[in-house]
């Protein structure tokens, strides 16, 4: 099943991004995952939480592959760069619906 991880972002110092996005893109299709949006043009529409200042969606084949990526020692740098530059909400999604109602590709 598909998974999507999705990364709500607030940078606090911007000296880890060019390197992240310089060889984490390359990794991330590497390890099967490919980026839907990586973008700062966001367009809030409800909710009381403001706006990240960058959301990141990307979509995985599958759960263990999302997880070997987010897991591996090559990965491991560039997230801790991240973690120290940035204050980031990290989410994995299923790509399920678990009403049952919606048809999901597989």
């Amino acid at each position: 099943m598909k998974h999507y991880a999705i990364v709500e972002m607030d940078v606090t110092d911007r000296g880890w991004i060019a390197a992240y996005v310089q060889d984490v893109t390359p990794m991330i299709e590497r390890f099967g995952g490919r980026y839907l949006a990586r973008t700062s043009r966001l367009e809030k529409m409800e909710g009381e939480r403001a706006a990240p200042q960058v959301l990141v969606l990307t979509e995985w084949p599958s759960r263990e592959a999302a997880m070997a990526f987010y897991e591996s020692d090559e990965y491991r740098p560039y997230r801790e760069s991240r973690l120290a530059g940035a204050r980031c909400e990290f989410v994995l999604v299923p790509g399920e619906d678990i009403t049952g109602a919606a048809r999901i590709p597989e």
